[in-house]
């Protein structure tokens, strides 16, 4: 699966893809916000196989992609969308050197217009820690509505964490 947009192309992983991945993955700065990581080479290794392994799902509901940059042939980050019916989770992680590019909001409209065009979904979500200001951005740019905030909903790095809440229905799209 090729995904592609000016800058980027977000692809399926392949198990060569790890060591990129775990350097970013192990970062405690890029890992801040998550709730996983800073990760172990196993813990990404695992990750990487368990992409790869969603990728002959039929249907596929879970598309976890590494995004590439195209002038540099680079693997920058990676991203998801979740399907749940006709809903669709959407989540984005970059390496710290490539934060402030407007590659985030590139990769998130790309996931809405695959999810919406291609997957006929009716609404797509996203979450992000209140003190995630970059990626709370993000979701605004893009169109998504904020609907609430969840408070203490899951216990994350030894601490009871919360969540923004946004999402966008197909008819608030605009392509």
């Amino acid at each position: 699966m090729d995904i592609e947009t000016e800058r980027l192309i977000l692809r399926d992983f392949t198990e060569d893809d790890w060591v990129k991945v775990h350097y970013y993955c192990s970062d405690e700065e890029v890992t801040k916000y998550t709730f996983w990581g800073p990760n172990s080479e196993e813990q990404t290794k695992v990750f990487i196989r368990s992409s790869i392994n969603s990728q002959f799902n039929i249907p596929r509901t879970n598309h976890e992609l590494a995004i590439i940059n195209k002038s540099t042939n680079e693997l920058i980050g990676n991203c998801c969308l979740n399907v749940e019916g006709s809903n669709a989770e959407i989540g984005f992680c970059f390496s710290k050197h490539h934060w402030g590019y407007g590659f985030a909001t590139e990769v998130a409209g790309a996931l809405l217009s695959y999810g919406f065009k291609e997957r006929r979904l009716h609404r797509i979500y996203a979450t992000c820690r209140p003190a995630n200001i970059g990626s709370a951005m993000v979701m605004e740019k893009i169109g998504m509505k904020k609907e609430g905030h969840l408070r203490e909903h899951f216990m994350c790095k030894n601490s009871w964490q919360d969540s923004y809440l946004y999402s966008i229905l197909i008819q608030e799209f605009k392509s």
